[in-house]
């Protein structure tokens, strides 16, 4: 076997994933490779494996969820959690803080081959540090908690009362929507419901004990018009359409999913009504080192509903997500030598 490639599930066609033999990663300048440690599908890649996203176009290594021991450079050695948006670091809202909003923005798994492999490369500067007793599965997560703790940043910068005391709503169970209801549980949000159509995702949600979870094509709304926040963890028309019919006067619809562009929130309720909305894209660098952190120290539970698979039946997995026979909010995959 070629000591020049290696493993990797590769996205070839429309709800169609190979396991085969790749290349090893060709690093650009600045760049390091890094041994994979964990890598866990987000919806995004869904998102790709079903054909709806321009941007991932096949033959492409997915996948930017990842833990992995880096192979060279300062940090060789050393066990990372990877922050896969890669940012110029010079433009106003690199400066400014706000380096997920860099015009010059690029991301593993989009354009450049991402971690559904046994290696990546990435720029060194995008490599965050893990304790050394960090469990990878748990690191891997690192990326979409952080996706849930900007948002919920976000909502604390423009909510006129502690989120302690505000009534939320999460759509969608996916690691999201989890990871977002169990940080709203965190910083001691004791008023939570979760909108869930799976009924196998709300099994498992409900033994997190973070929200009141029910399934919106079934029952009623518990309190039209009358969450102070709506987490929109999907991003579709009809759950902008639930959001809108949600959100109490004054409120704000955090939107945090992509799933479509189609119609569907209630612009003129926006307006008569003075609620806020808010759009999230990614994190930054302090968001991912907070995620780190909340997970390591346990702060969001103890993870148990994370679903760990071989990179070799990484198809199957693809498959079971999209047939929606998986009660884990996440699937996480290893390289077989890993398991």
């Amino acid at each position: 076997m070629s000591s020049k490639s290696m493993n990797a599930l590769v996205y070839t066609d429309t709800q169609e994933v190979t396991y085969r033999r790749e290349p090893l990663p060709q690093p650009r300048e600045g760049d390091v490779r890094v041994d994979i440690t964990a890598t866990a599908i987000c919806g995004s890649d869904m998102h790709a494996y079903h054909g709806k996203d321009a941007r991932r176009v096949p033959p492409l290594i997915l996948g930017h969820e990842v833990s992995g021991i880096v192979l060279d450079g300062r940090y060789a050695g050393q066990r990372m959690v990877i922050n896969p948006l890669m940012t110029c670091g010079e433009c106003e809202d690199c400066v400014g803080g706000r380096s997920n909003l860099c015009r010059h923005r690029e991301l593993i798994g989009m354009y450049l081959p991402g971690a559904f492999a046994e290696q990546v490369a990435i720029a060194e500067r995008n490599l965050l540090p893990i304790p050394a007793d960090m469990n990878p599965i748990h690191a891997s997560l690192a990326e979409p908690t952080a996706t849930g703790l900007h948002a919920v940043a976000l909502v604390e910068r423009v909510l006129p009362r502690p989120l302690s005391e505000a009534h939320c709503l999460v759509i969608g169970g996916g690691a999201i929507g989890l990871l977002t209801a169990l940080i709203l549980k965190a910083k001691g949000c004791v008023s939570v419901d979760l909108a869930e159509t799976n009924a196998l995702r709300r099994s498992s949600i409900e033994q997190q004990d973070c929200a009141n979870c029910f399934n919106p094509l079934e029952e009623a709304l518990p309190s039209p018009n009358g969450y102070d926040v709506v987490f929109d963890c999907v991003g579709c028309g009809a759950t902008r359409r639930s959001a809108s019919e949600a959100v109490r006067p004054g409120g704000i619809i955090s939107h945090v999913g992509l799933q479509d562009d189609a119609e569907g929130l209630d612009t003129r309720k926006l307006t008569l009504q003075e609620v806020i909305f808010l759009g999230n894209y990614c994190y930054t660098r302090a968001d991912m080192q907070a995620s780190i952190d909340m997970l390591y120290r346990g702060q969001l539970g103890d993870l148990s509903w994370i679903d760990v698979r071989p990179l070799s039946t990484g198809a199957q997995a693809f498959t079971d997500l999209h047939n929606g026979k998986v009660a884990a909010a996440k699937i996480v995959l290893q390289p077989d030598t890993l398991l």
